[in-house]
């Protein structure tokens, strides 16, 4: 999570949306204090408008019987496809939240994990996540749209686990939130909340090396000023960089072919209000399997991309100074530590970017731009240390890949952490919070002594 500010307009530059509120609710009971007392909740209706390069247009709205009629207008036996991958989905939430949610994956497990383990669905739960879809649908637009949910995680449908299912049922069955005043107020409050309670943020502090002694953390050392001493130290940058950081011999981030995407993010200031369109927006492209292919196997930006445009103004005014929208325009990227995202590289890219969304007919817009900027792969590099700007880590394109991502404790040194999308359980809003309760917890149970 971040934000940019122009004239008035505020902009989120990562995360656009909430879901399982509860996470963050049991988040600010930690701090002693309630998230209402503090934070204003939206839902957000409809969840999405989604746009096919053959002129389907439709609205996906959590109202069950209107979006069961979308969907047998689309296919009829789809609608009872879809009950079905929901019930699927319902399943393996339930198994993940008395495991995966909620422990190290690297923990012995207990009787209560053993007995949730055998409620697993192996049937449409394992294997591919692709396949798993078409069965469940016959409609080539809902195949796509179901597909996309893996972009949730980073990652391609084609490679991914069927046990990533639980995504699109979780939006499904606990909708979609925006946060009054941008996403970024989470991070504002939660900041102000830690100084109460005696946290010292030293921001802007690039850390060069985490310190050891006979095999136990004793600090980490800036790229300028003093070692900072520690007991414990818990790394919230990338989890594959940790064996640089500590200077081990030939260690190196994650490999290219492992990432998880990157994003090419255009934000957008129009001085013109744009009433007709909703919250989310997705154009996609018209070959979905020849998109991932070059993002994944070619390791380039797309000709065709599919086109996330996130208007949070249409929910939330307050983000904007009067008339006008604010435009997160987001297209998958790799992510390549060799491209360079130069001007020409920016320009041929937003040009396919602003090709797809001609194609598909939404409005021009180039002269109502009053203020804007360009997020790419490498800004996200070298702001976040994520290699090439992998957002979520290493890609979730096997089982292992999804479900057995770094410890939240290192596993050779002591009073060393881990906590973040890139390590388990993964990426998004909710489960790095998980992510910061399992790790939590991980220290009380190790450094207490």
């Amino acid at each position: 999570m971040n934000t940019w500010e122009s004239g008035g307009y505020r902009f989120d530059t990562g995360p656009s949306l909430i879901t399982m509120p509860w996470v963050f609710e049991a988040l600010f009971e930690a701090a002693g204090t309630r998230m209402s007392d503090h934070l204003t909740f939206q839902s957000v209706h409809p969840f999405a408008e989604y746009h096919f390069d053959d002129g389907t247009h439709f609205t996906h709205t959590g109202d069950l019987p209107a979006w069961l009629t979308t969907v047998r207008a689309l296919e009829q036996n789809d609608a009872s496809g879809f009950l079905r991958f929901m019930e699927l989905g319902a399943r393996l939430f339930n198994v993940s939240q008395a495991t995966f949610f909620s422990r190290s994956p690297f923990e012995r497990p207990n009787c209560q994990i053993i007995r949730a383990l055998r409620h697993l669905p192996l049937r449409f739960g394992w294997g591919n996540y692709d396949r798993t879809v078409r069965h469940f649908f016959r409609s080539p637009h809902l195949r796509q749209l179901f597909n996309r949910y893996i972009t949730y995680v980073g990652s391609s449908p084609y490679q991914a686990p069927a046990t990533l299912s639980v995504i699109p049922y979780v939006e499904y069955a606990f909708g979609v939130r925006h946060i009054q005043g941008g996403l970024y107020r989470m991070i504002e409050v939660l900041c102000a909340l830690g100084e109460k309670e005696g946290v010292e943020y030293r921001m802007n502090t690039p850390i060069r090396s985490i310190m050891r002694r006979g095999g136990r953390v004793i600090g980490v050392e800036p790229e300028k000023g003093p070692l900072i001493e520690a007991d414990v130290v818990i790394m919230n940058g990338d989890a594959s960089c940790a064996p640089v950081l500590l200077g081990e011999s030939g260690a190196q981030p994650l490999p290219e072919r492992n990432r998880s995407m990157s994003g090419l993010i255009f934000l957008y200031a129009l001085k013109r209000t744009l009433p007709d369109l909703s919250h989310h927006q997705i154009f996609f492209s018209a070959d979905y399997p020849t998109e991932f292919r070059q993002l994944f196997d070619e390791r380039r930006f797309p000709d065709d991309p599919t086109v996330y445009i996130n208007i949070p103004s249409r929910t939330d005014r307050s983000l904007v100074p009067g008339e006008g929208e604010v435009l997160f325009v987001m297209a998958n990227a790799p992510a390549n530590d060799g491209d360079t995202w130069d001007d020409a590289m920016i320009k041929q890219a937003r040009t396919h970017v602003m090709q797809r969304l001609r194609k598909s007919g939404f409005p021009d817009i180039e002269q109502d731009i009053s203020a804007s900027t360009v997020w790419t792969p490498r800004k996200m590099a070298m702001q976040y240390g994520m290699p090439g700007g992998a957002i979520y880590g290493q890609a979730s394109h096997s089982w292992r890949g999804a479900f057995m991502r770094p410890p939240n404790k290192d596993r050779s040194v002591a009073g060393l952490y881990y906590v973040g999308g890139s390590t388990h359980p993964g990426g998004g809003t909710p489960t790095v919070v998980m992510s910061a309760d399992i790790t939590s917890r991980l220290v009380e149970q190790y450094e207490s002594s």
